[in-house]
């Protein structure tokens, strides 16, 4: 998970490649590099940050009219500067995002024709293996004969000394896109790195390999055939990636939130009726003809397709199984044919989630939905169906607006999916389209509960574990508000149906393991009481979610050990969505107090386009 900007142009492209790279920096932060051609071969390569990167430079005076740049996430090697990108072999300069598998045999092969390795990466063998080709070969041609040896996926692009009017770029498996500009062209694993200098891109495809020169890209497919790729034109506002007034991107999502829900279901909670088509033309003679539900998605999108199941099988009465992804295609499963295959992902750059979904293809489920946030992604690419999240870029690593965004989309399928089935009276879809347009407003009621969660924070902070309870659909809420805890505050955090406590968990509460419980009022309430119960006569300190109740209700009094917070409104079935926002703002106000990086956590990154 890396990220890579390349340029070539008339100017200096080193301040468009470490800008690009700050706004890559999501998908990689643990070094960076960037290498030009001015002359000869100039390579500024730094551990950590990529304002450490700018500050070489600009110490350094580095300029180019051409160059690379790279900020990593580790994958082979340890985060050092001898393992970050670029990675060199004579004149010639790579970058790379993806995993290349068969790199130890092509290591042993390499260095039996004399090359040394200076780095531990799978990287480096695609530059020298790129040099060994450059003897009988053009740059153009000697990056397709390598890439024809390698095994995995990839993402590269490489310069040249002794050809300093061309940049080649080659894809499979990991996403690369072009920007095109006036007498300037350029090179990213995402729009965002290029909205500085363009809004016209192309996507490259599975085993595209591109040159590109100052006025002009070629681009030959995995057969050698030369193609043309469509021009999209970015409807990304720059600025839609700028931090503005808030401390952190993070932040900045959470309170998005009313606006992504509300862009996001624009087309639908402001029409009259719910219709199949919103997914696509095909959708209504494709969801006839679906007698179930199979979701494929990982981490917080995971989480977003398990609250979907409940709506699925509740309100439309179709059978819905959720997979993890990266187990999906692993495993022995049963087919069928009349399935609807739902990918989930912010990125839709997902390795794991487009790999489950060619599986499930290859086994003979042909219909795909993308529920995605990312018009120009592979995942968007490679379905018939397809329903855009309008949350706009999301760049904190620990999705927020992006999760609540795909709820509300799943919502709608569910809405759709029971109105096909004849499982949708009028009444009950009038009222249900009803909540779809009050939901952004039950949201920004929902971030008024900053203050208490900000609170209940001081506490948490100086905690090392906590519990997350839920039961039915909110049992997924709470193991997104688990994960959440523990990706940005290091907090260890694990979720369970509160019916399961009495099973194990239990053993772990004591006065030193807070509980949070999401109580809201629904059928399994008094239920959920009785697990309560059983927390506080352990000792436990309870943290308590609730909306739409007495707050001296039973159990759910505020007194010692007992911490209530009232939402203000009660969505009913889109509880599960309401419920999140706080369980965020606790996660960030935690990571907060510990002093951690609460957009770029610890040994994650953004998007996770590598197994």
């Amino acid at each position: 998970m890396c990220g890579i900007v390349g340029a070539i142009a008339s100017r200096n492209v080193v301040p468009i490649l470490l800008e690009g790279l700050k706004r890559l920096e999501y998908r990689g932060y643990d070094s960076a590099g960037v290498a030009v051609i001015n002359g000869s071969m100039q390579r500024l390569r730094s551990c950590g940050r990529v304002a450490a990167l700018a500050k070489l430079a600009a110490e350094q005076n580095l300029h180019g009219n051409i160059g690379i740049g790279h900020t990593r996430w580790a994958t082979h090697g340890v985060p050092s500067e001898r393992n970050a990108h670029p990675h060199v072999s004579g004149g010639v300069s790579v970058v790379h995002n993806g995993i290349i598998e068969n790199h130890d045999a092509m290591r042993r092969r390499l260095k039996a024709l004399g090359y040394e390795f200076s780095s531990d990466t799978d990287t480096e063998v695609i530059a020298h293996l790129v040099h060994s080709h450059l003897e009988n070969a053009s740059l153009f041609d000697a990056v397709r004969a390598a890439t024809q040896e390698l095994v995995g996926a990839y993402a590269i692009a490489v310069i040249a000394m002794d050809d300093p009017s061309r940049m080649v770029v080659a894809r499979m498996g990991a996403p690369l896109l072009l920007g095109l500009g006036d007498g300037e062209n350029f090179a990213a694993s995402d729009t965002a790195a290029l909205l500085q200098v363009t809004r016209r891109m192309i996507y490259l495809e599975e085993g595209d390999c591109a040159q590109v020169t100052l006025k002009s890209v070629h681009i030959v497919d995995a057969r050698g055939h030369a193609v043309e790729r469509p021009l999209h034109v970015s409807q990304l506002a720059a600025d839609a990636i700028e931090l503005g007034s808030y401390r952190h991107y993070m932040q900045k999502e959470i309170f998005e939130q009313p606006a992504a829900v509300a862009a996001t279901l624009e087309g639908v909670a402001n029409a009259s009726s719910i219709v199949p088509q919103i997914f696509g033309a095909e959708a209504e003679q494709v969801f006839a003809n679906t007698d179930q539900v199979l979701m494929l998605a990982c981490g917080t999108s995971f989480h977003a397709g398990t609250v979907a199941r409940y709506w699925i099988e509740g309100l439309a009465g179709i059978p819905c199984n959720v997979e993890i992804a990266s187990e999906y295609r692993y495993r022995e499963s049963v087919p069928n044919a009349r399935s609807l295959v739902v990918v989930i992902s912010q990125s839709g750059e997902t390795a794991d989630t487009i790999a489950a979904l060619h599986h499930a293809r290859a086994l003979g489920q042909p219909n795909a939905l993308a529920i995605c946030n990312v018009p120009e992604s592979a995942l968007i690419r490679n379905t018939n169906l397809r329903f855009l999240t309008r949350a706009g870029p999301e760049i904190g690593v620990a999705s927020t607006k992006a999760f609540t965004a795909q709820l509300a989309s799943l919502f709608v399928l569910a809405l759709v999916l029971a109105k096909q089935r004849a499982r949708l009276s009028r009444e009950r879809e009038v009222e249900l389209l009803e909540a779809l347009r009050r939901l952004p407003a039950w949201l920004s009621n929902a971030l008024r509960a900053e203050p208490e969660m900000a609170a209940w924070a001081a506490k948490f902070a100086r905690c090392e574990h906590a519990l997350f309870l839920g039961r039915g659909v909110h049992y997924p809420i709470a193991m997104e508000g688990a994960l959440k805890l523990k990706e940005i505050s290091y907090i260890h955090a694990e979720a369970y149906a509160a019916g399961e406590l009495k099973h194990g968990p239990l053993a772990l509460v004591d006065r030193n393991m807070p509980v949070v419980a999401i109580a809201p009022r629904d059928l399994l309430l008094d239920k959920l009481k009785s697990n309560l119960q059983e927390v506080r006569a352990r000792g436990g300190e309870l943290y308590v979610l609730a909306n739409g109740q007495n707050e001296g209700d039973g159990a759910l009094k505020n007194g010692e050990g007992v911490h209530i917070v009232q939402l203000h409104d009660d969505p009913g079935v889109l509880s599960p969505i309401v419920s999140t926002v706080p369980l965020q703002l606790l996660a960030y106000h935690a990571a907060l107090l510990r002093g951690n990086d609460v957009d770029k956590p610890r040994n994650l990154a953004k998007s996770v386009t590598v197994e």
